[in-house]
């Protein structure tokens, strides 16, 4: 697994302003060997730009690198000597998210796009239900809180209306997030026994597990197990309900009270579609009505742990590469 924390080098001058060997690959943003420039104490470098400076061949030397180590990082499912090829999906967006020296502005900018926006990146890490990062998030009262996250595959999605996107949690109840609470706190070998789980149970075949979400809630109530009142899904029928949540319950190691404490809300709305949701004319154009619960298949994305808003949550397994997580999902 990558690790975030190494320093991401970038190509140093000497005194006359010439480039020295880049201490990265330009293509396949790999880190080659450290390069430490002498500094003389008693004769420090001018504090000046070169006369010969060009502010754009400067910024490429820079920008360069460091995009093509964060391309490096969100393709690490790639061996270490991959080469740039376009024979699979995944090793074409790797080529066309890498940035080369050749590259002019627009070019750079459509590759930055690629993989900061279209691909996610730039949501790293962020609660992406709440819209907000995690460290504004309410606290779970002392017991880490679980949460998976599902979404449409993006070919589902309809034009014009936005990603559907469950996320489902539940609190471990024999642990506790910090060292001061009445269970023992949760480490990291608990929360790696807990991702394994999920990947057993919530991965097929190397991809999430689907349900159908509708317009039918779903409550399950076991307080002590970590599911209190008022916790429920939404979904289609109370077969993936029960599917779900006994899942849970497994990945988690509490039992499953079966589907008789399912309680299954079936209201008088039934769901609605861009069709027949209907339009409504606001300062004389027509916009579309909201969908009302839609019924739509969602895939199992990741599963994270929220130990408090007082550190960002720990990714247990990530389908997206977005985030680094304790067990990968390959």
């Amino acid at each position: 697994m990558p690790d975030d924390n190494l320093p991401i080098l970038i190509p140093p001058r000497d005194e006359q302003g010439r480039q020295l060997t880049p201490t990265s690959d330009i293509t396949t943003g790999a880190t080659k060997t450290p390069f430490t420039p002498a500094i003389n104490a008693t004769a420090p470098p001018d504090d000046k730009l070169p006369d010969n400076f060009q502010p754009f061949e400067h910024l490429q030397e820079v920008y360069i690198p460091q995009h093509n180590a964060i391309v490096r990082r969100y393709f690490s499912d790639h061996a270490p000597d991959w080469k740039p090829n376009i024979a699979t999906a995944r090793s074409s967006l790797r080529v066309a998210c890498t940035m080369l020296d050749s590259d002019n502005q627009l070019i750079m900018n459509l590759r930055h796009h690629l993989l900061f926006d279209l691909l996610g990146y730039g949501r790293k890490n962020l609660a992406i239900v709440y819209g907000s990062k995690f460290d504004t998030a309410p606290p779970v009262a002392g017991h880490p809180q679980l949460f998976l996250y599902f979404s449409q595959d993006s070919a589902a999605q309809p034009t014009d209306e936005p990603l559907i996107e469950h996320e489902k949690s539940c609190r471990l109840m024999n642990f506790s997030c910090s060292s001061e609470g009445v269970k023992p706190a949760i480490t990291k070998v608990d929360m790696t026994a807990i991702a394994n789980e999920i990947k057993t149970l919530f991965l097929d075949a190397k991809k999430g597990i689907t349900y159908t979400c509708g317009n039918k809630s779903a409550s399950y109530t076991d307080p002590d197990n970590g599911f209190p009142k008022g916790n429920y899904i939404l979904v289609n029928s109370k077969t993936d309900a029960e599917n779900i949540y006994s899942k849970m319950c497994n990945a988690i190691d509490v039992p499953f009270k079966g589907a008789s404490h399912i309680i299954l809300n079936d209201p008088d709305k039934p769901s609605t579609t861009t069709e027949t949701a209907g339009k409504t004319t606001i300062l004389g154009k027509q916009r579309n009505n909201r969908r009302y619960r839609p019924i739509a298949i969602l895939r199992f994305r990741y599963a994270y742990i929220s130990l408090g808003n007082l550190i960002p949550p720990v990714f247990l397994i990530d389908t997206t590469f977005r985030n680094q997580s304790l067990v990968s999902f390959l």
